[in-house]
């Protein structure tokens, strides 16, 4: 089972050791248990993709509101990463779209599920129950994307409720200092344009035109460019948040 990466990321808070937190399995079962801590409804879960061509993407519950991407950090990755900076520098986002960035290591995939989450609460799909999460999303909505991850930082009822899902794995979670090369990147559908939303770029990258209705299509074709970048590499893993499976 893959984990989430060990992220070499670095603490905003002023004159603070960077935070790291425990590795968290790559399973829908553990990220929902993780999800419900923070008070998301169980109307709402995150299922594995099974492969994105078009008869295995129907076999998904409806609606799919986000799509969250698993893969190897190679040098090819990391070279791509710089393009799209360099491809949205004066590129406008939509005002409505929540972004945060990440600075605290072993979290992309906690701060992925949080993108994933906070923009469908945000679109008015996803109405969250009291408790941490909901209670972030207010205290954060006005607050720029960096003021956002250092509030996460300090934020002891959600790092509470990601340990306590960590060690739910099914596998020996990793030591806090252990390096994994794999990331997290989310993509979701916001007035009409496919984002891919990821805590260590500078910013969101514009995918693209998209609506509700073609979004899934759009996402997945967003994941196979990042596995043409590799196709001899097959460590890639998708899963989605959707409506409850039946």
């Amino acid at each position: 089972i893959l984990y989430f990466v060990a992220d070499r990321t670095i603490s905003m808070a002023e004159g603070k050791k960077a935070e790291r937190w425990l590795p968290i399995e790559s399973n829908p079962e553990v990220m929902n248990s993780f999800l419900k801590k923070l008070g998301v409804p169980v109307d709402w879960e995150i299922n594995d993709v099974f492969g994105l061509d078009p008869e295995l993407l129907l076999m998904l519950p409806q609606p799919v509101l986000a799509l969250l991407l698993l893969f190897p950090i190679t040098e090819k990755y990391e070279s791509f990463a710089r393009e799209q900076e360099a491809a949205m520098k004066d590129v406008a986002v939509s005002e409505e779209l929540y972004y945060m960035k990440q600075t605290i290591s072993n979290a992309c995939g906690t701060v992925a599920l949080m993108h994933a989450v906070i923009n469908s609460v945000n679109s008015g799909q996803i109405s969250l129950a009291e408790g941490p999460l909901k209670r972030f999303v207010e205290a954060t909505k006005t607050l720029t994307a960096e003021e956002r991850a250092v509030r996460l930082e300090a934020d002891d009822d959600i790092c509470g409720a990601h340990d306590e899902a960590a060690r739910e794995g099914q596998t020996r979670a990793p030591d806090r200092e252990d390096q994994v090369d794999y990331h997290f990147v989310c993509f979701v559908q916001v007035e009409g344009g496919l984002y891919e939303l990821d805590g260590r770029k500078s910013g969101p990258i514009l995918k693209g035109k998209c609506s509700p209705d073609t979004f899934l299509t759009d996402a997945a074709a967003a994941c196979k460019e990042y596995m043409t970048r590799g196709p001899e590499n097959i460590n890639f893993t998708i899963v989605a948040l959707t409506a409850k499976m039946d």
